[in-house]
């Protein structure tokens, strides 16, 4: 029998009583020099570091990424190397409006972010369960997530404000038709699909460019709640979605996902019907068909789930070589605004907590000191660069080919058609059976009747817009002609 660990306090100092509390006498008031009282109030006071602003409900798990299809020809990251390479990730999947004690079961947009532990460094893929998002443009950011959070005045959510802001932006139809159709209420994370959503490049062995979309699509088919289920559970069991994909992975029953891409060469961005870089818009697969690339598994609980979840941190910004940027507006701000809500979030040093650091290569920056540096700091060596003391220096061979640029510098719409914020929400709808067709529009019609009539009269076009069954049965379930 192992021998039972004496309590200490933060500093190993060992603790004789743990239930009460110095004090002057029995009945005397607490003495200021009980330093372990005061050490356990002052750390209790300070538990809870500040929520994400978005997509702070959410589970995690362990897994890995296993190469079943060869696409060297399309990039050089060497996750991709070879047929059978295996490396091991780590997936947040969350809500994205909600707090961090919201349901799970809600009618929302869902988080799949994925962290490669790659040996050469770390690779994010910070995606979605919808391969489209409301807004191109990073500058419309803000105002979106405000009219999904809660009003200023009540505290409260309003539907008023989101479609509000939706009715005057029009980009947003497409993501919205998503949203409230049946898939708009995922039966838990297993069961959902994820997509990298943004347009990326992949760069491969000879330098050559091509754009890249990303695609993870479950094993276990997709499977979706009703409206009513996902509001039932809700009170039952507001973390349904956390707790199913932990049971499940603690029954070996590990979700899978099967990885592909859509490959558009460099130069085919030019003349593409659609703005290829414009987050609101798909590329057809009849253009740029699906092609295989690996298996994600899921396969290894959480130990603790502050310092594996709620501290990891993820950012488009951290591509390896081979996997690049593109000039998607969402994408550009992104790559800045993730990292920047980690150092407000987790302190400067995020980097060094151990589910966020390189796990098969090191980090070798010279990025010193700063909030909560808990390892050696960079011991002895220099911290500039260039120096002569033999620090890690760039190597040239990981530059990149050149992005052709034209036109001046201004503020530009991406749209290619006066009817591009339309055209795809109308081929969606006409894609959903039937049935989903008249599930949609009857959610459409409980959120958006909860609107002022104004609003509901600004909206209601746009249906029309995309397909005329679409715009009639929306403006029949609100009354308007």
């Amino acid at each position: 029998m192992s021998k039972t660990k004496v309590l200490t306090t933060a500093a190993g100092i060992p603790v004789c009583d743990n239930q009460t509390s110095l004090t002057a006498g029995e009945r005397g008031p607490t003495l200021l020099q009980d330093h372990h009282l005061l050490e356990k109030l002052a750390h209790f006071n300070r538990e809870r570091i500040p929520e994400r602003v978005v997509h702070a409900k959410a589970a995690g798990a362990h897994g890995t990424f296993i190469v079943t299809k060869d696409i060297t020809r399309y990039t050089k990251a060497s996750i991709f190397s070879e047929v059978g390479k295996k490396t091991d990730v780590f997936g947040r999947f969350s809500t994205v409006a909600g707090e961090k004690g919201s349901a799970d079961t809600v009618r929302d947009v869902r988080g799949f972010a994925l962290k490669f532990y790659t040996e050469e460094g770390n690779w994010d893929m910070v995606g979605n369960n919808t391969p489209v998002f409301f807004v191109r443009d990073a500058i419309k950011f803000p105002d979106f997530v405000h009219t999904q959070k809660r009003e200023p005045q009540t505290n409260l959510r309003s539907k008023t404000m989101m479609w509000d802001f939706w009715s005057q932006v029009p980009e947003s139809l497409h993501q919205v038709t998503i949203l409230f159709s049946d898939r708009g209420i995922p039966m838990g994370i297993p069961f959902m699909h994820g997509f990298g959503s943004h347009t990326y490049s992949f760069i491969n062995a000879d330098n050559e460019r091509f754009w890249v979309k990303f695609h993870f699509k479950t094993q276990q088919g997709i499977r979706n709640m009703t409206p009513e289920n996902a509001d039932r559970i809700a009170g039952e069991d507001a973390d349904y979605h956390t707790r199913l994909l932990f049971e499940t992975i603690g029954s070996g029953d590990y979700p899978k996902w099967t990885f592909y891409v859509q490959v558009m060469p460099e130069s085919e961005a030019e003349t593409y019907r659609w703005n290829p870089f414009d987050l609101t818009r798909i590329w057809s697969h009849s253009d740029y068909p699906l092609i295989e690339v690996g298996v994600l598994e899921m396969n290894r609980n959480p130990s603790n789930y502050f310092a594996e979840v709620e501290q990891s941190a993820f950012s488009p910004a951290n591509v390896v070589p081979g996997i690049s940027f593109s000039p998607c507006k969402m994408l550009q701000g992104r790559i800045f605004a993730y990292a920047d809500a980690h150092r407000y979030r987790l302190g400067v040093n995020f980097g060094h907590l151990p589910i966020n650091r390189p796990l098969a290569t090191a980090a070798n920056t010279y990025q010193r000191d700063g909030s909560m540096r808990f390892d050696d700091n960079g011991g002895a060596s220099v911290n500039y660069e260039p120096n002569s003391f033999g620090g890690p220096k760039a190597d040239h061979a990981y530059n990149e080919p050149p992005l052709k640029i034209s036109g001046d510098a201004n503020r530009y719409e991406q749209k290619r058609g006066i009817d591009d914020d339309f055209v795809q929400p109308g081929n969606l709808f006409r894609l959903l059976p039937p049935d989903e067709r008249k599930r949609l529009i009857e959610n459409i019609v409980a959120s958006l009747r909860k609107a002022p009539k104004d609003i509901q009269e600004r909206m209601v076009p746009y249906f029309y817009k995309a397909d005329e069954a679409y715009g009639e049965g929306v403006a029949k379930g609100l009354g308007l002609s």
